[in-house]
């Protein structure tokens, strides 16, 4: 068995290349961002690194609990643009993609941090030295 078969260390090793990749796209819509008739592009985020969405229920245990989705409606989220494309069919917002960008290095900064932690305490777990 080795280290990358446990599931956080996989899990952390997949969420590394997901956003090294991520920031490739990112750069090239970036680097296309005056070139007509470029549409931005963006990378699915793998199921693995992101909560299933209505993987647990919601239960009301109390009568005074609020109830979510009964006559309100459901909830959903805005996947439309928040930009215009211009008149030469370029749809890149360089604030959006920078601001994308950002996010991504800090989620990969983070990442990388879990992954040292967890192999730094596998190895004190193996060398017996925490006891």
């Amino acid at each position: 068995m080795s280290i990358t078969d446990l599931p956080l260390v996989s899990m952390l090793k997949s969420k590394l290349h997901w956003h090294q990749a991520r920031q490739k796209v990112l750069a090239e819509n970036v680097a296309n961002a005056s070139t007509p008739g470029f549409k931005p592009r963006e990378l699915k985020e793998p199921s693995s690194a992101r909560p299933a969405s209505g993987s647990l229920p919601l239960a009301q245990t109390s009568p005074l609990h609020l109830a979510f989705g009964s006559s309100q409606g459901s909830v959903e989220t805005a996947n439309g643009a928040r930009f215009e494309t211009r008149p030469s069919g370029n749809a890149v917002s360089l604030e959006d993609e920078m601001l994308k960008v950002s996010s991504n290095q800090s989620d990969y900064q983070l990442a990388t941090t879990l992954y040292q932690k967890s192999l730094a305490m596998l190895r004190t777990a193996v060398s017996g030295r925490g006891i």
